[in-house]
């Protein structure tokens, strides 16, 4: 990706080679021919802090501008601002300190206002490091370079890692060992009682691992269990140590048995219908680490901490690796009920020998719904995480949807709900004009038909609007392979076929659009 960045020190050094650079403190020249922007202003260096504190002040209307003139569609990352260096004359002056928080309050305020504009806390970075670490004097007198050169190699590193969470790229599964990785001590051998959690160390370093893994949940990750134990202690010792945070019906699936913990991860993902590529491991024992990485390869597997007093700083290295996003929605947050109402219904569907007989039972509920501001995000996300089901695999913005929506764009989203609970948002159609630019839906939906019924509602919808002839397109990836085919099952013909990628058209008047009854569909 080509970015460019707007500064007001030298930090070339610090950014990929490709990205291009304003002026100090230049807004004069606002590239349109890039991907994206990065706003970077620090402290300067000056000893007037009146004068110091009146420039900050004013760097805010400078981005404000800029953002005015960018266009919607492409982001803007703005780094907070910390002070590197300064040098206050009396220990009540407060006022660079005050600028400071109100330059870095204004970029949140900037962001409510530019859904465009992606705000990264710079103090994550910089709180790793004192002060003599962050400055080299050296290198500020021979080229103004603001930030310690030494720095730029963990800081490109960092950054990428904040651009991935904004570009919502983060593991979805987390698979937990039990003894002496929940809980201290083996419960086989110690008992419910005896197992070490709470109380004083080591139990209170597992109680806070249980408590930062439960809000990890609560933030849209998925909990899963695979566990060398008897499932029936393990059982007995949810429902009956008061101190254990986790219980059974926090985890989406679980594994608790004496098969070796490849096969059981194996099973865990074709259960949950997720990718091994999704999953990170965490286990205290060295032996199972290691054949998950030599058989699962697919599976992030971190190192474990030799003492519990580490599991805090563990933590969060587990979050910032795999984990953190820019924003979690609604839908994230139901992450764990949904997968285990997913596995519900797989267990339903055994005892049914007609297929339809078995989807009539669940009693589908289908919500299409036209683009709007509280579902821009969601609609957003689902195109940047969606890779099993998405026609064309086209990575879109909050900006991006927002500006095809004032382009005239048609974009639906479906909500799905059976029985066993609320799927919420888990699809989209995309229509530029008479064109399918974006068709994808979530794993958690697949295997049921819905895709077929929501494509159908769609076209009628398209048809009465008077569009008579449809394009669509299938661009292959090495994971949609499963969707290479469902054009033609639509009903559509093949134009032209080039490098894979598959062209398609249709007359609207001659689809099949029947949708079976056991699909209750409401369109809003």
């Amino acid at each position: 990706m080509n970015y460019f960045v707007f500064r007001n020190n030298t930090i070339e050094r610090f950014f990929p080679k490709e990205y291009a650079f304003s002026g100090y403190d230049d807004i004069s020249n606002i590239p349109t021919d890039v991907d994206g922007y990065v706003w970077f202003y620090q402290v300067p260096v000056k000893f007037d802090q009146g004068v110091l504190a009146a420039e900050i002040d004013s760097y805010t209307q400078k981005l404000g501008f800029v953002l005015s003139q960018i266009d919607k569609s492409k982001t803007m990352m703005a780094l907070t601002m910390e002070r590197l260096y300064s040098v206050p004359f009396t220990d009540d002056d407060h006022r660079l300190r005050s600028s400071i928080d109100q330059y870095n309050a204004a970029l949140i305020d900037l962001a409510e206002q530019h859904t465009n504009l992606k705000v990264i806390d710079f103090s994550e970075f910089t709180l790793r490091h004192n002060a003599k670490e962050l400055f080299d004097w050296k290198f500020y007198f021979i080229s103004q370079m603001g930030l310690n050169p030494a720095l730029h190699k963990e800081f490109k590193s960092w950054l990428a890692r904040k651009m991935e969470s904004i570009a919502l790229k983060r593991k979805k599964c987390l698979v937990l060992d039990l003894d002496n990785t929940l809980w201290g001590g083996v419960l086989g051998e110690e008992g419910i009682e005896g197992i070490k959690i709470g109380d004083d160390y080591p139990g209170k370093a597992f109680l806070y691992f249980q408590e930062a893994l439960l809000e990890l949940s609560r933030n849209g990750v998925i909990l899963t269990i695979c566990s060398k134990n008897n499932e029936q202690d393990v059982l007995d010792a949810w429902e009956k140590n008061p101190f254990l945070i986790l219980k059974k019906e926090h985890f989406a699936a679980y594994r608790i048995n004496w098969q070796d913990k490849a096969t059981n991860i194996k099973e865990l993902a074709d259960e949950l219908n997720i990718g091994l590529d999704s999953f990170v491991f965490v286990d205290d024992n060295p032996t199972e680490r290691e054949l998950i990485r030599q058989l699962l390869p697919m599976v992030s597997v971190p190192e474990f901490p030799a003492q519990p007093y580490e599991l805090p700083i563990f933590f969060k290295q587990l979050v910032d690796d795999y984990f953190k996003v820019y924003s979690v929605t609604d839908e994230d947050k139901k992450k764990t009920e949904q997968y285990k109402a997913n596995a519900s219904r797989a267990q339903a569907q055994h005892s049914f020998t007609d297929f339809g007989a078995f989807l009539e039972s669940l009693d589908i509920q289908i919500t299409i719904e036209t683009a709007n501001e509280f579902n821009i995000f969601r609609i957003a996300q689902m195109t940047q995480k969606t890779n099993q089901f998405n026609l064309t695999t086209k990575r879109y913005t909050d900006a991006d949807v927002r500006q095809f929506m004032e382009e005239g764009w048609r974009i639906w989203c479906i909500s799905v709900a059976d029985k066993f609970g609320d799927n919420g948002i888990t699809g989209c159609v995309m229509v530029n004009d008479s064109e399918i630019d974006t068709m994808l839906l979530s794993c958690r939906i697949l295997g049921k038909g819905i895709e077929f019924a929501f494509v159908k509602t769609v076209f009628a919808m398209l048809r009465n609007e008077g569009v008579k002839e449809l394009g669509a397109t299938y661009i292959p990836t090495s994971k949609n392979g499963q969707v290479a085919e469902f054009w033609d099952k639509c009903g559509f013909s093949l134009v032209s076929e080039q490098e894979g990628a598959k062209y398609y058209s249709a007359n609207t008047d001659s689809l099949n659009l029947e949708i079976e009854d056991y699909y209750h569909i409401t369109i809003k």
